[in-house]
């Protein structure tokens, strides 16, 4: 698929938007103490006639882990205040984090996230404007992916065995297996432009991202919940034959939402295990 203008103008309006938050605080590293800032990504078509927009967030801390509970201080309106929205935040810029779709009949209406960390607030304002449409090959500027630019892919589908709620002990070892189908696209050949020097940095930085040298992989990550409690063994796992298996401890009593993307390097499905900790 080609890269038309509009197309192009999401990609490169999210990237002005998270640009500008980096020059911002770039002659200065904190590695703690500030807020998370919200990030719209762009709009997706739907076959039904139907649209999903796109979120992410740049946790501006190079290290610290920030935990803002769905509420006042993280909501999504209109609608309900809980949407989906991730309530903990990793370092640093986390792009294409969640989804929301909304109704063929959306209109010019805004749907708007708002957070509240370390005392000040961000909002991230999702519209239907033309500029801000994405497909994959928008995904594949921002992540870099393998192969040719604008070839074929369809997203990975993912679906963890067992129930989507389970319980566990503190530090009873939890079995996570996930079972992966995909198209086997993008390629791991190189592009004819070579690597994309562009998002070297936020690749580095987002925690869901492949290994070099694997193709397909899940990678887990704590998306509501403690995550300096949790451990996975590993957090990314390569698939073969169609299967990727993990195990997860938890330390501490709670209620933790762990999610698995399933990758294949430019588009991703995901799968959510809510775990209660006695």
């Amino acid at each position: 698929m080609r890269t038309t203008p509009r197309r192009l103008g999401a990609a490169l309006a999210a990237f002005a938007t998270v640009a500008a938050i980096a020059v911002a605080s770039a002659q200065v590293r904190y590695t703690s103490g500030q807020n998370v800032v919200p990030v719209f990504e762009g709009w997706e078509r739907n076959g039904d006639g139907s649209f999903t927009f796109v979120f992410g967030y740049m946790n501006r801390n190079y290290e610290e882990q920030v935990d803002v509970a769905v509420g006042s201080d993280n909501f999504l309106e209109p609608g309900p205040p809980d949407q989906g929205q991730p309530a903990h935040f990793y370092a640093r810029r986390q792009q294409f984090v969640f989804k929301v779709r909304v109704p063929a009949d959306w209109g010019k209406k805004d749907l708007v996230w708002t957070l509240t960390s370390h005392g000040k607030t961000e909002k991230a304002f999702a519209s239907l404007m033309p500029v801000w449409e994405i497909d994959a090959s928008v995904y594949q500027q921002n992540r870099g992916g393998p192969g040719e630019l604008g070839e074929p892919d369809d997203p990975p589908t993912i679906r963890v065995e067992g129930g989507a709620t389970r319980t566990a002990a503190v530090g009873e070892p939890l079995a996570l297996d996930a079972f992966v189908v995909d198209d086997g696209r993008p390629s791991n050949k190189p592009s004819q432009s070579g690597s994309n020097a562009r998002v070297e940095g936020p690749l580095r930085q987002a925690v869901v991202r492949l290994d070099r040298g694997v193709r397909l992989g899940v990678i887990w990550i704590v998306y509501r919940g403690d995550a300096s409690a949790v451990a996975f063994e590993p957090q990314k796992i390569a698939v073969a034959d169609g299967k990727a298996s993990t195990k997860v401890r938890i330390a501490r009593p709670g209620t933790y939402a762990l999610r698995a993307y399933a990758d294949d390097g430019i588009l991703v499905d995901t799968a959510d295990v809510v775990v209660t900790v006695r």
